[in-house]
């Protein structure tokens, strides 16, 4: 028995829709945390085959074959079948662990949350870096007042060279609803905004940019998955962009696949008392702070923490509140409906050329 946080998650019968990398991923956590990994679900006979020999669990092609058989699910498919799963799944009076993002379109991640709100189940959404050591640690002292009031979030998600397998289903629009801004940038604005504690956003300004990805002289070392060329690709790889709040607080947002510069993934914290810096690749923090005791100093102080994986975190947290039937305050649909209305504010205002309000 594995015991998390004081409760046994082993009494929690789980399946997993979406048997590809990122399924196993999941799966490989749920088993290191002693769920009951009942089986999953896909389309493809041959992730269904990979599944069942790694880990000995039943697998269909049919969703509700599955909800049959468990309490809870976790959705990893492509974006565009989000919307088909998570209501299917919440319809049937499952609890829901959604992958980023809600969906690949606002308009299917207002549907899903129409009906998480109508649902008996809960419904998480996984927003991950959340539960990295350093943001809970950056967390905790903002709750202790620390920072003061945080005014501004300078949120930087980039790699140099970074875009998925062309022709997979991240660079094919259709599927993945974009690309580096829907794919990683997400992960950026979802931080910054929890780093706010999620306030009403009037209005974004910002392009979305396709300037590699469709080149056939796109120069790399590495890719993640096959590279079929630019006639594959049809979504963006880079982002720049900036969010402003009802309470006059703003994000700044820096993101991309591919652009010419060095990878970032600084996260600046800016309160009127003190302020933070988060690396969110190398898991560094450091809190900067200044006095007057002893005369007008600054203080910069770096926090060490645990290395914490961060999907296994967030799936405990989701098997706890599946556990004790209390609905999460973390990664929640509402908070992941606001993160997407800022996606699709940001596409909106890259083709209109104009910033675009939210609030209206």
């Amino acid at each position: 028995m594995t015991l998390v946080d004081g409760f046994d998650p082993s009494g929690v019968r789980v399946g997993i829709v979406g048997l590809g990398g990122i399924g196993h991923h999941h799966a490989e956590r749920l088993e290191s945390l002693g769920a009951d990994l009942v089986g999953g679900m896909d389309v493809d006979a041959g992730a269904r085959e990979r599944f069942v020999h790694e880990f000995d669990a039943h697998a269909f092609e049919d969703a509700g074959e599955l909800y049959d058989m468990v309490d809870a699910v976790l959705l990893t498919t492509p974006n565009r079948f989000h919307e088909e799963y998570a209501v299917s799944a919440l319809e049937w009076g499952l609890d829901v662990l959604l992958e980023k993002p809600l969906a690949h379109t606002l308009e299917s991640a207002e549907r899903i949350a129409d009906a998480a709100r109508e649902a008996d189940g809960i419904c998480m959404v996984g927003f991950n870096n959340r539960f990295a050591a350093p943001v809970e640690v950056l967390k905790h002292y903002q709750g202790e007042g620390r920072f003061g009031d945080v005014r501004h979030v300078e949120a930087n998600y980039v790699r140099r060279r970074g875009v998925p397998g062309r022709g997979s289903w991240f660079t094919t629009k259709d599927v993945s609803g974009g690309g580096s801004l829907i794919d990683i940038g997400v992960h950026a604005i979802d931080l910054a905004l929890y780093f706010l504690d999620f306030p009403d956003v009037v209005e974004v300004s910002g392009v979305a940019r396709s300037e590699f990805g469709g080149r056939d002289d796109y120069t790399y070392i590495d890719m993640w998955g096959d590279d079929s060329g630019p006639e594959d690709f049809d979504v963006d790889d880079s982002v720049s962009a900036f969010i402003r709040t009802a309470d006059g607080a703003t994000v700044s947002l820096e993101a991309a696949w591919a652009t010419n510069r060095p990878e970032n993934n600084d996260f600046f914290v800016r309160g009127t008392e003190a302020g933070a810096h988060f690396d969110r690749g190398s898991g560094d923090l450091t809190l900067f702070e200044n006095g007057v005791g002893g005369g007008h100093h600054l203080t910069d102080t770096d926090v060490d923490t645990r290395d914490i994986d961060t999907h296994r975190a967030e799936q405990a947290a989701f098997l706890q509140a599946v556990e004790t039937g209390e609905a999460p305050t973390r990664n929640t649909v509402e908070q992941a409906l606001t993160v997407q209305r800022v996606i699709d504010g940001i596409y909106r205002c890259t083709e209109t050329g104009r910033a675009v309000r939210l609030d209206e």
